[in-house]
């Protein structure tokens, strides 16, 4: 059986991975850098780790014939960096602070986690190699969130609500059942769960979605200016505009990406969809109540980007 390579990822990506840059330095000792998200535990005694290159890498020698690697496990506030790391073609150390670990691989600062291995053995994978590594030293930071890939796109973990006491409990308790960031996940979790399944009605992904909204007013983006908004990479993000391509939603050119007049015709009829949800979700509050839950938002937004 043959598999479509994008329907396949699209596949994959519905099982949610944490985001890394692993790191070593190649035989002229040049520091070498590369977001993974295929890095996963093996053994606990010994302690190993695996994770796989793509055999069409650049770095590809520096990690299959090299003695040691870094794994740096990305924090949910280092987007950037794992953007960073996983592009081509530039000095992508340039301003970061490391340090090297004992192995002589360059540690990435403020991470979630790092693990410094020995390379312990190199498969053949089909088109990737699987590099397993011996843990020699390890860190973490307690309180602090990973980034996390899933569907395509970055996102953060949560708490499942079905895992959560009762309200009623929590109350009983205290501060949690009024915290200000329980309430602000729990209306997040429940709106986007109450959203996003309806979309399908319209022939679209999540993603999908994203683009062709952020691209409604008929302007062209280029892919770096549209990845911030619909927190993919530029690699995921070719691909959901592949997706869109072929559906006669969107065409690419020297420009970047401009929807089509489908296309438009699209996107407007998802925003009417988005706008007819959020007022019936707000229509428990007053119109009073509305605009000063919206102002209240973007204030704490502002508050926190400056």
């Amino acid at each position: 059986m043959s598999f479509d390579p994008k329907d396949f990822r699209r596949a994959l990506g519905k099982f949610p991975t944490g985001v890394t840059v692993i790191t070593t330095r190649d035989a002229d000792g040049n520091p070498i850098g590369m977001t993974a998200s295929s890095f996963n535990t093996l053994s606990i005694d010994p302690a190993l780790v695996l994770w796989s290159i793509d055999k069409g890498a650049y770095s590809l020698d520096a990690f299959t014939k090299g003695k040691g690697f870094a794994i740096n496990v990305l924090r949910n506030d280092q987007v950037e960096l794992s953007n960073n790391f996983a592009r081509r073609g530039e000095d992508k150390f340039a301003g970061v602070d490391t340090r090297d670990c004992t192995n002589g691989a360059p540690l990435l600062p403020d991470t979630a986690a790092w693990f410094a291995c020995n390379t312990w053995e190199v498969y053949e994978g089909g088109d990737h190699f699987i590099i397993v590594g011996q843990v020699t030293e390890y860190h973490y930071e307690d309180n602090v969130g990973s980034l996390v890939f899933h569907n395509g796109r970055y996102a953060v973990p949560e708490s499942h609500p079905a895992t959560q006491a009762p309200a009623e409990s929590l109350q009983a308790r205290g501060l949690l059942g009024d915290y200000l960031l329980y309430q602000l996940r729990q209306t997040l979790n429940a709106y986007a769960a109450d959203f996003y399944p309806q979309l399908s009605h319209f022939g679209v992904t999540a993603e999908e979605w994203r683009v062709l909204t952020l691209l409604a007013d008929g302007q062209a983006m280029t892919p770096e200016q549209i990845s911030p908004f619909v927190s993919q990479p530029l690699k995921e993000l070719a691909d959901t505009g592949e997706w869109l391509q072929e559906k006669g939603l969107l065409e690419v050119n020297d420009q970047g990406f401009r929807l089509t007049d489908k296309g438009q015709q699209l996107a407007a009829q998802l925003l009417d969809k988005a706008v007819e949800h959020e007022q019936k979700t707000v229509a428990c509050l007053s119109s009073e109540q509305q605009q000063a839950l919206k102002e209240g938002l973007k204030l704490l937004q502002q508050s926190f980007a400056g």
